[in-house]
């Protein structure tokens, strides 16, 4: 049974795999570098993404570099992830649904010493997939209107190594430093009377950014955490060509036209975490996290960029009784999250709220476990120039003890 499910999660983890450019369809990647992507490891899907305060001792935790000081001797932890999503748009006039398939992330650690662990990943950072037809928007200081025809591909990668310590038994702390890079291309149309502007737009991004984390052990049952990643700036520049059509004679205004774009800038963003554990198989955790992209001061054509809040909060549960028994080696897992979101439109916030369950399955005598997690969510509202998203996501991560690339020896 154990090798079936291995078997059967790897041929799924390659199935989505080969649908990684596929990452979204929400129409909210419209703006900046498109929406933001949430990819975490081992069984955090299923606690509502939170865990910051979770150690890497049964897999790598991504939410805290930290967490890699508590990487047990001589193992090495591989993990890689998919998903697939059913999406149901809404606006005041129309629904539509639409499915896909994405990757999630590829990642492995290991110790360095024995109170220091080492981690790399690879993951996508953000998703600017989108197709709109005919959207009504208001033009500025007038009464008519204009409409917006756009479709959109790419997005932008996030490429981290991760280095942890720990001092002594309790306290833990980390560094992150990831590689942005990545592009996208927008194809746009403006109908405005009997005048339509069509531009064609690849941009290339790459930047760095710095995480730091922390963890403190206060007793044997309870953890804190708190993580900051640096505000910094990603480079931006296009290809673009513009051509507008009136009365059928088309007239081009600019034709693969290279230049820089201001930069796009990313917040500072803070989090604190706790992880409270009760009679020893029952787990809590509680996460905030705060992203000031006020303070980001970067335009955006159809919205603002305001301050983000994040609140999650999971529970997990194995019965432990006994270790020979499958059964009890069991996770059961449950969680919730609202995001405030970091888009304003017409005054409207674009939040985001989801509830999760999910079940990890260990594979042998190992750390090794398939985790699988489903979860139903909410974005954005009905209401004028917004659409509401509501969606089923099932994830699927993969997560590998070093017991699976180091052979054993037999006397």
């Amino acid at each position: 049974m154990k090798n079936r499910i291995v078997y059967l999660s790897g041929a799924i983890l390659m199935s989505l795999t080969s649908f990684a450019q596929s990452i979204s369809s929400s129409p909210y990647s419209l703006y900046g570098v498109g929406s933001l992507y949430d990819s975490d490891f081992g069984s955090l899907p299923s606690i509502g993404s939170s865990g910051m305060a979770l150690p890497s001792d049964t897999f790598i935790n991504n939410l805290n570099p930290a967490s890699l000081g508590y990487l047990p001797q001589n193992h090495f932890m591989f993990d890689i992830g998919g998903k697939a999503i059913a999406t149901t748009y809404q606006s005041a006039s129309r629904s539509e649904k639409r499915n896909n398939f994405q990757f999630s992330h590829i990642a492995f650690a290991f110790p360095v010493t024995k109170n220091s662990g080492f981690s790399a990943a690879l993951r996508p950072y953000s998703s600017s997939a989108f197709k709109i037809s005919n959207l009504k928007l208001p033009i500025s200081d007038s009464q008519e209107f204009y409409y917006l025809t756009a479709a959109g591909s790419g997005g932008l990668n996030n490429f981290d190594f991760s280095y942890g310590y720990r001092f002594g038994k309790k306290l833990s702390l980390g560094v992150s430093a990831a590689v942005l890079f990545g592009s996208t291309t927008d194809d746009r149309s403006f109908l405005i009377a009997n005048s339509i502007t069509t531009l064609s737009k690849k941009t290339n991004y790459n930047g760095l950014r710095a995480t730091f984390g922390a963890q403190y052990k206060i007793d044997s049952t309870l953890t804190i955490a708190t993580t900051f990643k640096l505000p910094t700036q990603i480079n931006a520049s296009k290809v673009q060509s513009v051509q507008t059509i009136t009365n059928n004679v088309a007239t081009s205004i600019e034709s693969n036209v290279a230049s820089d774009l201001d930069n796009y800038y990313m917040p500072l963003e803070m989090g604190i975490g706790i992880s409270k554990r009760f009679k020893n198989n029952l787990n809590m955790t509680l996460d905030y996290e705060k992203s000031l992209w006020n303070d980001t001061n970067q335009p955006e054509l159809y919205g603002d960029f305001v301050n983000q809040d994040r609140f999650a909060m999971g529970f997990s549960y194995s019965r432990r009784k006994n270790v020979r028994k499958y059964w009890d080696s069991v996770q059961y897992s449950t969680g919730l999250n609202f995001d405030t979101g970091y888009l304003e439109i017409d005054g409207k916030r674009v939040n985001n709220a989801a509830i999760s369950l999910g079940i990890s399955l260990p594979i042998e005598n190992t750390f090794s476990a398939v985790n699988i997690s489903y979860s139903y969510g909410q974005k954005g509202r009905i209401a004028d120039n917004l659409i509401k998203e509501n969606y089923h996501k099932l994830s699927l991560n993969l997560s590998l003890d070093g017991i699976w690339f180091v052979k054993r020896k037999i006397e």
